[in-house]
């Protein structure tokens, strides 16, 4: 039974994952048209789209160590869509009320791959 949960819980996290990154897209388009918002804007597509990817790499791990890579680069690209997501409210190109759904979100991703790569170790040498 406990089993049949974590297929379950891996199935939701990986529509989870891709819905953030639908959500950043989404974002992305309704971002003012200037240089500054548009770069900063690819930024935080690149690394919102990497925790999808990431997660679902993860997913399809061949080893622990394999899957403890893949959850750290599924952390460390959550933490940087939470950074763009921050300089994007703190230069003034949207306002924190816009975003706050978003990075909730990021924040509760970072929260659960986080706990999940402690508790996988990585294969010691």
């Amino acid at each position: 039974m406990e089993e049949v949960t974590k297929i379950d819980f891996i199935g939701a996290f990986k529509k989870r994952t891709k819905q953030f990154v639908i959500d950043n897209i989404k974002l992305f388009q309704s971002l003012p048209k200037s240089e500054e918002a548009r770069i900063i804007g690819r930024q935080l597509l690149r690394s919102s789209s990497s925790v999808g990817a990431n997660y679902r790499a993860a997913c399809r791990a061949r080893s622990k160590a394999e899957f403890h890579a893949k959850l750290s680069i599924v952390v460390e690209e959550a933490d940087e869509s939470l950074f763009w997501m921050e300089i994007l409210i703190d230069a003034e190109i949207i306002s924190a009320q816009q975003i706050e759904p978003l990075m909730k979100e990021a924040t509760e991703i970072l929260k659960v791959v986080a706990s999940a790569r402690k508790k996988v170790s990585p294969v010691k040498k």
